[in-house]
Parts: structure tokens; C-alpha cells; sequence
């Protein structure tokens, strides 16, 4: 890809589309739309969240890496299982709504299962208690997956096993990023897990909306499911 396209206006462009995608069907053909320039437009955003989380799951899991199963869910091209693997985390199972960004996971050799799936419109595709971890990266934020989708990551992981979630700190994820934190502490006040790190993150991706310049803000959440 040349670098006349791959400017920041341009992928900033892109992104505020794909805010303006409403319907499943919608976001599924942006994705797909989206797939080939995918990991060179989040460079130019400096999108650190893969590297964020799975430095706060590796941080944590004192298990048998090699060994361990991931669930990646929202996968898209494997940014976070890349990451992963160089925390010598081995096995991965992948999910995302979007074909070609399921093409390219599966070509980067990362995976040994990857499923099509459209999240909040279906139940995850998995065995409930399977997973050691479960991750979700860039998924959870305003028009994307609703809120109430943690509770089948919860579901997906085994007891002892933990979940590790992203959002962005920004103006117009505000609103989503509360509901969220009150959905997690919701499901701790039941006993579904325990909190056990927040990591609020100052320069978290170059802001692309109209309101905001520089970068924004995000968090990572990791919980260990009781």
C-alpha cells in the first residue's frame, strides 16, 4: 500500500465511517471492506490496545502458556493473538463478524479454530468453560458490540480462568465506557469474577473524531472468573 494513501486524514476517514455503519450487515461489509489495509491503517493511529492487553494478561497468568486456550474474540486479523504468542501463549481460537478479516487471521497461522460469528446478534459459538483466557480488543465501544456481551465471556471462561477487555476513555465512547464498568461491577456484586487489574492508559490511539486532537485515552480491564 502506498503512503499516499495511507495517510492519517485518510484512515481517520475510514474510522468515522465505520462509525456510521448501523446494521449488522453494515459493519460486516466495512469490515470486510476494511480487511486488506486493516493492520497498516491502526499502525498510522498507533493503536496500542493488542500490545496493552496481552501485556495485562501476561502479567497475570502464571499457568502453562504453551498449554493455555485462548479465546480472541472480535479477532479480526490477529493483532492480539500476535502479541500473545510473543508472550509464549500458544493455542488460539478466534471469532469475528467479518469473512475477510477471518481469511487473514487464518492465513497468519496463529489459529487452530476460527469461527464467523456476529456478536450481540448470536450467542458466541463456543462451549461455555473451555477457555483459560478470553480476550476482546477494540470491540467493546459505541456501535460495535453491546454491553451485555461480557456476561458470555464470563460464560466462555473456565473458573480460574480470566477476561481481559478494552474501551476507549474518549468524549463519544463516554457514555458506552459507563454502562460497561457498571456491567462489570454488576456481575462482581454476583460472584460471576473478581476484578482484578484497571489500567486507565493516557495515550491510548490518535483521536479521530471532530471533537478531539492528539490521542485519546482507554482502559484495560482484567477479571478472573470465580
Amino acid at each position: 500500500m502506498s503512503t499516499a494513501t495511507n495517510t492519517f486524514e485518510n484512515v481517520k476517514a475510514t474510522i468515522l465511517l465505520a462509525h456510521k455503519s448501523s446494521t449488522s450487515r453494515e459493519k460486516s461489509n466495512f469490515y470486510n471492506s476494511w480487511a486488506n489495509n486493516y493492520d497498516q491503517d491502526v499502525a498510522v493511529l498507533d493503536y496500542r490496545a493488542p500490545s496493552l492487553a496481552a501485556n495485562s494478561i501476561s502479567s497475570h497468568f502464571s499457568g502453562n502458556r504453551e498449554a493455555a486456550v485462548v479465546l480472541d474474540v472480535a479477532c479480526g486479523t490477529g493483532l492480539v493473538a500476535k502479541q500473545m504468542r510473543r508472550h509464549g501463549f500458544g493455542h488460539f481460537v478466534g471469532i469475528d463478524g467479518s469473512d475477510a478479516m477471518l481469511e487473514l487471521a487464518r492465513k497468519s497461522g496463529l489459529y487452530q479454530d476460527l469461527k464467523l460469528s456476529m456478536l450481540g446478534d448470536e450467542p458466541l459459538p463456543v462451549q461455555w468453560g473451555l477457555f483459560d483466557v478470553v480476550v476482546i480488543v477494540g470491540a467493546l465501544s459505541l456501535g460495535q458490540v453491546p454491553v451485555d456481551v461480557v456476561r458470555e465471556l464470563c460464560k466462555s471462561t473456565k473458573p480460574g480462568g480470566y477476561v481481559c477487555m478494552t474501551t476507549r476513555s474518549n468524549l463519544t465512547n463516554k457514555e458506552y465506557k459507563a454502562a460497561l464498568e457498571r456491567e462489570l461491577k454488576q456481575m462482581e456484586e454476583e460472584g460471576l469474577w473478581a476484578c482484578v487489574e484497571v489500567t486507565e492508559v493516557e495515550d491510548w490511539e490518535r483521536a479521530v473524531s471532530e471533537q478531539e486532537d492528539g490521542y485519546i485515552s482507554g482502559a484495560v480491564y482484567m477479571y478472573k472468573k470465580l
